[in-house]
């Protein structure tokens, strides 16, 4: 999870997928200018957010809840920064000689 002296934009960077607002987005960028991007799936309507560089900056960490509070033109939002576990399917095959 995200320490408390991580910046959001740091949290961004490393993080594979996020929550925003309950919302599961898989889909999130930074745009060369600056701006963080999300979309996400909410039953049959796609949901958008946008935010600034400054309003990245200003974003306060939650320890209690592990997440981000942002506000946007749109209000408060609670951003969750997650990673992705991975693996593969083969399995460690070992010939022996």
């Amino acid at each position: 999870m995200t320490a408390v002296t991580d910046t959001l934009l740091n949290a961004l960077e490393h993080a594979d997928m996020l929550e925003i607002d309950g919302l599961h987005a898989f889909d999130f960028s930074l745009d060369e200018d600056d701006h963080l991007h999300i979309e996400c799936m909410d039953g049959r309507a796609l949901k958008r957010w946008t935010f600034s560089m400054a309003q990245i900056e200003a974003a306060t960490f939650d320890p209690t809840l592990q997440s981000w509070l942002i506000t946007g033109e749109s209000g408060e939002h609670r951003l969750v920064c997650l990673d992705a576990i991975g693996g593969d399917n083969e399995e460690d095959e070992h010939v022996d000689a």
